[in-house]
């Protein structure tokens, strides 16, 4: 951890606001390499909380192709500069653009290779016994190489899970899991694969799954889709804290009519991230090796 060393980077323009960060394009003024610089804001009596530098020091140990490297970290009295290596854009950039392009959606294989780096990532970080809990498509980034890399590993844990924003960003709870959103405190890895399933859906369509605007919102999106939970279908759902025994019921639909455009193998797996019972939800590991990702498994050998 560098006290100081602001002045090893150069900051050049702005690329974004986050939830807990502002992020620029900088430079290494020792290397020239190009480099991300995601400057944390602290609050200036309380400094950095110690989860956040002890969650970020394990985040300098998550060495995967699949996960965005950490490569500094600057402290100073009134923020915390995370060095990250540099990317091109987000898988939402890209979603974006291709909608205003020819296509609208994303072609077949592209969806395969990004779902698969995805839950590779996802995999190694759950071997390492880290959740990423906050996974959506503007933390998913994209090199020209056609890689795709985990972002924002482990600041949602350091600092919560985001309510509200700096900037007037909206937190999405579009991607967040219904035990989650039902006020489970119980998180495991299955709340990351829940994330999975709503990406690969919207990589499918251009259009995210379950667009809710409040936590009661999001829950009736997914309940219409996927039917209201009971009991019976999700033993002991009415002990969850937010569950409301008076819900308007919904019976499932199929996911297929609003993805008419997904073939079989990539429906079955769909369908196993996007359980509502979380110990029902596939492994990151068991995802991999789903026939769905037969062709890109090939070429990884050729």
């Amino acid at each position: 951890m560098n006290n100081g060393g602001t002045d090893r980077y150069q900051r050049l323009e702005k690329l974004g606001e986050g939830t807990y960060a502002t992020v620029f394009k900088g430079k290494s003024r020792l290397g020239g390499e190009i480099v991300a610089l995601k400057e944390i804001h602290l609050d200036a009596e309380e400094g950095a909380p110690s989860t956040a530098i002890r969650e970020i020091s394990l985040m300098k140990e998550l060495k995967h192709p699949n996960i965005l490297r950490l490569m500094d970290v600057i402290h100073t009295e009134n923020k915390l500069i995370l060095v990250f290596e540099y990317m091109d854009q987000d898988l939402k950039k890209l979603m974006d653009t291709n909608a205003r392009t020819t296509h609208g959606t994303l072609e077949q294989t592209a969806i395969q290779q990004f779902m698969f780096q995805l839950l590779r990532g996802i995999a190694y970080c759950h071997e390492n016994r880290v959740l990423h809990r906050d996974l959506k498509p503007q933390n998913l980034l994209i090199n020209k190489l056609g890689e795709l890399k985990l972002g924002d590993f482990g600041l949602a844990r350091a600092f919560g899970i985001p309510v509200n924003t700096f900037s007037n960003e909206v937190v999405t709870l579009w991607y967040r899991a219904p035990d989650v959103l039902l006020g489970s405190r119980m998180y495991s890895t299955s709340i990351d694969i829940w994330s999975a399933g709503c990406i690969m859906a919207e990589m499918y369509t251009g259009r995210p799954l379950f667009p809710g605007t409040t936590n009661e919102d999001q829950l009736q999106k997914i309940f219409r889709m996927m039917g209201t939970p009971t009991d019976q279908t999700w033993p002991n759902v009415s002990q969850l804290p937010e569950y409301k025994p008076d819900q308007q019921f919904y019976p499932p639909q199929t996911i297929y009519q609003i993805l008419p455009n997904i073939d079989p193998s990539g429906l079955d797996l769909l369908n196993r991230m996007l359980q509502y019972q979380p110990q029902m939800r596939i492994s990151a590991t068991e995802a991999l090796d789903h026939p769905y990702f037969d062709s890109v498994r090939r070429m990884q050998f050729e």
